[in-house]
This record gives structure tokens, sequence and C-alpha cells, in this order.
């Protein structure tokens, strides 16, 4: 009777540990799921706020690595998107500044890199003022604060754009023109889509 005892006593051990085991790789297969799951509607909900951008190969490519962080949310996609432009302008910023220190420029390359140095400058202020009311939304001034965001960004992109206005005509050396150009179209454009998705709150 005694080891028939401890025979069951053991089997029921075991019975108990197989189904805790079970449980937890249920468990854990369940979270896995519902983890792809959200990971796909998040994906799913970057692709069609993209598409509705100037440039929707490029928000997706520059937003992508953020879906866990913006999720579903309007808000968090828009702050995202001008955070981004941020860190983009103030790397341009840094690039231009570099290439001001160049002693082979001419007089009138150097007088365009300065004013080029101005606008980045000015661009990034703007974009910071839209990032400040966005982080600052209310319901009772909600419009208005959103026109004002959208005043703000799309002085930004003004801004961006003066910075190689005054390529025209100019004198100026194909790689400074180029490497500055490729900079600031890649900030302005995806300004121009943190525009695009700013617009899509109101």
């Amino acid at each position: 009777m005694a080891a028939s005892s401890t025979s069951l006593s053991v089997s029921a051990l075991i019975l108990t540990f197989l189904l805790c085991i079970s449980s937890n790789v249920q468990k854990s297969s369940a979270a896995i799921t519902a983890t792809k799951n959200s990971t796909k509607t998040y994906t799913n909900f970057l692709k069609t706020a993209c598409n509705s951008t100037t440039y929707p190969q490029l928000c997706f490519k520059s937003l992508s690595s953020y879906t866990s962080t913006i999720k579903t949310s309007e808000l968090k996609l828009c702050s995202t998107s001008l955070t981004v432009a941020l860190k983009a302008s103030s790397n341009t910023s840094k690039l231009v500044k570099s290439l001001a220190k160049n002693r082979g420029l001419s007089k009138i390359e150097a007088a365009i890199i300065r004013d080029c140095i101005e606008e980045i400058g000015n661009s990034i202020d703007e974009i910071k003022q839209s990032l400040k009311i966005l982080g600052n939304l209310t319901d009772p001034d909600r419009e208005y604060q959103i026109d004002n965001m959208k005043t703000w960004v799309s002085a930004a992109i003004t801004d961006q754009n003066t910075c190689t206005d005054g390529f025209d005509g100019n004198k100026i050396s194909y790689a400074v023109k180029r490497t500055i150009r490729k900079s600031i179209v890649n900030v302005a454009r995806l300004t121009s889509n943190a525009l695009a998705l700013i617009n899509k709150l109101s």
C-alpha cells in the first residue's frame, strides 16, 4: 500500500508539473501572438498615415523604427515626425557649419553658406516651437493651437528651401552645392511629411 501510495504521489506530481509547463507554453504562445498582432497593427497604422504624405516612402522609412512608441496615436505620430525632422535639421546645420570652415571657399560661397546657416537655425527654432505647442494641446484652444503649429512648420519649410535659393545664378562649386542641397532636400521632405501628418489632426 505504501509503495502504491508513493507511486500515485509521484504520478500526481508529474501530472501537475506537465500541466504547469503546458499552461506556461500556452501563455507564452498567446503573448507572442498578441505582440505580433500589435506590431502588425502599429505598422499598418503608420503605413496608412504615411500614404497621406507627399513622400510616403521616406515617411515610413524614417518612422518605422518608432512604431512601438507611436502605436496608433496621431499625436505621438506628429510628435515623432517633428522630432525626426528636428534631428535631421540639426545634423544639416552641423554639416553646413563644417563647410563654412573650408578656407578654399570664394567670397560668394562663404556668404551663401552663412545665409544658409542662419536659415537652418531659424527652421530649427520653428520646429521646436511647433513641438512645444504639440506638447501642450488643450481642447478649448485645440484648433487655434494646431493652426499655429502649421504656421511654424510651414515657416520652417520656407527657411529650409531659402537656404538653397542662393545657389541660383551664382557660381558655386559643384561639391558644395551638391552636399548642401542633398541634405536640405531630405530635411525639407521630412518636415513636409510632418506638416501633412499635422494637417490630419484637424
